[in-house]
């Protein structure tokens, strides 16, 4: 451990857990639903089709339409969802979404899927019931799991890219920021699942140490190795990020070699950060039991939901952790957003993946990015109007 660092303020004291805290948190329900007294029953869900974007639309018996938006990941694990994930809804009670997502595991025998395609179908259809809750409530999404508590969200800015040079990389983050007003950025080191292998070498390293160079000691810095190193690796690589004073060091490991990333988190003071190719709530409840990183992160439509993510969330409280989701596509900074409404161990920065356009095309000009913040919606459910012109003349897929 480096002595000399120090996390930021931001990350206050962890708490040992027991496994016997967490499974309670997983058998709690997390909806506020008490209002809603009569039966809300499902007669349809389809998946459409426009402008590059896929969207899963939820009718009910009484008119009710809840719209969701998925991420690209549709474009694959289309006939899970039509077959095996949406035919489960069908006539049942919206009210009952929290087993509804228990019983759809288990339907058709669907628990040998389980992975990221099955828990993306689930979550597409979750979120466009959610949808519907919120609308027949008159409340936007978030309050259906608790009060309000933030209207806005610092963002951090990230690239995503490994083949450019320090110099290169630094010129498109300097322009983002400039853009943005970010406080916050992020890059990538090492090869991507590449065992200790650097995209170019003597990229990573020139990298870390240039980025505060230029940025001074008053930027927040994230790096993210995307599963790039063993960890003799990661620790050696952690090391220089704290030489550096940076904020989180994210992934370092395989995403599915806990031992390692627990190895990792242990032998470092940085704040390590795991979990977003994570779609089991027992292997998140092991990530916080074990200590294996100091911030959670699951993708909310990767691991199957709000409902499931709010789980996780409530997990990492008990353990003094924060959650900093990783984010899909544009439209799932939105989905982030109603997360961050009520969740009071929110990391204090979120990754900003550039889709306010295409968002704001759906949500009627809603969203402002100023001074490095996005704003919070306030309508009900998700906001998507169904009589939008995207969605009138989406093609259904089938």
């Amino acid at each position: 451990m480096n002595a000399s660092y120090k996390p930021h303020p931001d990350f206050t004291p962890t708490r040992p857990v027991t496994k016997e805290e967490l499974d309670q948190i997983l058998d709690t329900p997390v909806l506020h639903l008490e209002k809603l007294k009569e039966p809300i029953i499902i007669t349809s869900i389809e998946l459409l089709f426009n402008n590059g974007m896929y969207f899963v639309r939820t009718r009910t018996k009484d008119g009710l339409t809840g719209i969701a938006p998925a991420n690209d990941r549709a474009a694959w694990c289309y006939p899970i969802l039509n077959e095996l994930v949406a035919p489960y809804f069908i006539g049942k009670d919206a009210r009952d979404l929290e087993k509804l997502l228990e019983g759809v595991y288990v339907y058709r025998s669907n628990y040998k899927l389980a992975g990221l395609p099955f828990w993306c179908s689930v979550a597409f259809v979750e979120l466009s019931i959610l949808d519907i809750l919120g609308k027949a409530l008159g409340v936007p999404v978030g309050q259906l799991f608790g009060p309000r508590i933030r209207e806005k969200v610092n963002i951090y800015v990230a690239s995503g890219n490994r083949g450019t040079t320090p110099e290169e990389e630094l010129d498109i983050l300097a322009r983002w920021v400039d853009e943005t007003k970010a406080k916050a950025i992020k890059f990538k080191i090492g090869g991507r699942m590449s065992k200790n292998a650097d995209s170019i070498a003597g990229r990573s390293e020139g990298l870390i140490y240039l980025t505060r160079k230029y940025f001074g000691d008053q930027m927040i810095i994230h790096a993210d190795g995307n599963g790039s190193y063993d960890a003799q690796e990661a620790i050696r690589y952690g090391k220089i990020l704290e030489e550096i004073g940076a904020y989180f060091y994210e992934e370092p490991c395989p995403f599915d070699d806990l031992w390692e990333t627990r190895k990792t988190a242990q032998a470092l003071t940085i704040p390590l950060a795991f979990g977003e190719q994570e779609t089991s709530l027992r292997r998140f409840e092991w990530i916080i039991e074990k200590d294996a990183a100091r911030v959670v992160q699951p993708d909310i439509l990767y691991h199957g939901g709000l409902i499931r993510t709010v789980k996780v969330a409530k997990m990492a409280e008990l353990a003094g952790k924060t959650i900093t989701p990783h984010v899909s596509g544009g439209f799932c900074f939105v989905y982030v957003l109603h997360l961050a409404s009520f969740t009071p161990n929110l990391g204090s920065y979120q990754e900003h993946k550039r889709g306010i356009p295409e968002s704001n095309a759906l949500l009627g000009d809603i969203l402002r990015l100023q001074d490095g913040t996005i704003n919070i919606p306030n309508t009900p459910g998700l906001g998507i109007d169904p009589a939008n012109p995207i969605l009138k003349h989406a093609l259904l897929i089938r």
